[in-house]
């Protein structure tokens, strides 16, 4: 069994799906279904409300205390506008490098896993081994709340979690929250030259937006393992009013906020609330009608470091790294550290690539995490 060969051969079947948030992901989690029952393992759909995109648990040996969470999720993100020299969903390989929407972040490290899954199969294991596949994590880690409370659940405690984000195949221990959220602001509409008969929802916003440009300087920290350090705010998306001469009735936007695990959320979320809250307030007395409300979209909590935990500990005795690192970006470790599951990020390319045109992930790193996946798998004999 050549597990190069059929990893790069499972990657190019996962590379092919189009799976960017904005679609289903249901044609990729079939076949990925499939494949893992071929195998014998028990698998678990869990769906979205819309029933349009899935989550998959796969099961393989007995469900007893201790087992082993292989991580990953199914979408990514888009390729609009971006300057690709090949094409996106088709696998290239070229110079020691895999290119592909994906490659990096992070369906490598999928396709590692599914590789060993022959492996697995002939193992006659003492403790489980899963896999979890989610959807939607690009957008805010929609899909990842309700697969991981199925595994709480569902199973005996867990050992350790392995999530999969491109790391360099070094051992990650912690990362930044995210929670996002959507103003949304009502005025009433009047011509541009009688302030006193309307409302603009754009101008009422401009306050907000200082507002948050103002928290985000205020809560930096001077030095900490994240880089940038403290926490950081980013309106990402903004729209309103229809003409330049006419008081906008609607506008709308989205921020998040990336956070320490230390962090106080809560009291930070409290002061743009009131804010809101004032400003709801201040329409309201002059147009019945408007108003201004804050609306939570996501709210992943960050990973944090637990230096001796058994995800920990396992991770650094197979590829001993005993560096501590923390990254700024969000993912769903947070999740399962918060329902108890010791987590630790750990996968193959540098994050780098991800969201990048040309995306990439190095074959030696390919390498690596089939090296490091076998020996993980092989402490569950």
């Amino acid at each position: 069994m050549d597990l190069y060969e059929d990893t790069i051969g499972i990657l190019e079947k996962l590379i092919g799906f189009d799976t960017v948030s904005r679609n289903s992901n249901l044609n990729f989690i079939y076949w990925v279904d499939t494949y893992l029952k071929t195998y014998g393992a028990k698998t678990i759909r869990i769906n979205s409300d819309d029933d349009n995109k899935c989550n998959l648990i796969a099961v393989f040996g007995p469900e007893v205390e201790g087992g082993i969470v292989f991580s990953g999720h199914s979408d990514v993100v888009p390729v609009d506008g971006q300057d690709w020299h090949s094409n996106p969903f088709e696998l290239i390989e070229k110079d020691g490098k895999l290119f592909g929407r994906g490659t990096c972040d992070m369906k490598a490290f999928s396709a590692c896993f599914l590789a060993y899954v022959p492996f697995i199969q002939s193992l006659k294991l003492s403790r489980p081994i899963y896999y979890a596949l989610s959807y939607d994590e690009e957008v805010g880690c929609l899909g990842a709340p309700r697969m991981v409370e199925y595994i709480a659940q569902n199973f005996p405690p867990i050992n350790a979690v392995i999530v999969g984000e491109p790391t360099d195949m070094k051992v990650v221990s912690g990362h930044k929250g995210i929670a996002s959220f959507i103003i949304e602001i009502t005025g009433h509409e009047a011509h541009s030259s009688r302030t006193d008969k309307g409302v603009s929802a754009i101008m009422e916003a401009i306050p907000l937006l200082s507002l948050i440009r103002q928290l985000g300087e205020k809560y930096r920290k001077a030095d900490s393992l994240f880089t940038p350090s403290g926490t950081t705010m980013t309106i990402g998306t903004i729209e309103g009013g229809t003409a330049v001469n006419i008081l906008a009735r609607q506008c709308k936007f989205a921020f998040d906020i990336r956070y320490e695990p230390d962090f106080n959320l809560d009291e930070l979320i409290n002061i743009i609330k009131d804010a809101v809250d004032d400003v709801d307030k201040s329409i309201k007395a002059r147009a019945p009608d408007g108003g201004a409300v804050l609306k939570v979209r996501s709210r992943t909590p960050a990973l944090s470091i637990v230096s001796d935990s058994s995800a920990e500990n396992l991770c650094r005795a197979v590829n001993g790294d005993n560096d501590i690192i923390a990254v700024s970006y969000a993912a769903e470790a947070g999740l399962f550290q918060a329902q108890n599951m010791p987590t630790i990020i750990c996968g193959p390319g540098s994050i780098l690539q991800a969201h990048q045109p040309d995306e990439y992930v190095e074959t030696d790193q390919i390498k690596k995490c089939l090296q490091f996946l076998e020996k993980i798998i092989c402490t569950q004999i």
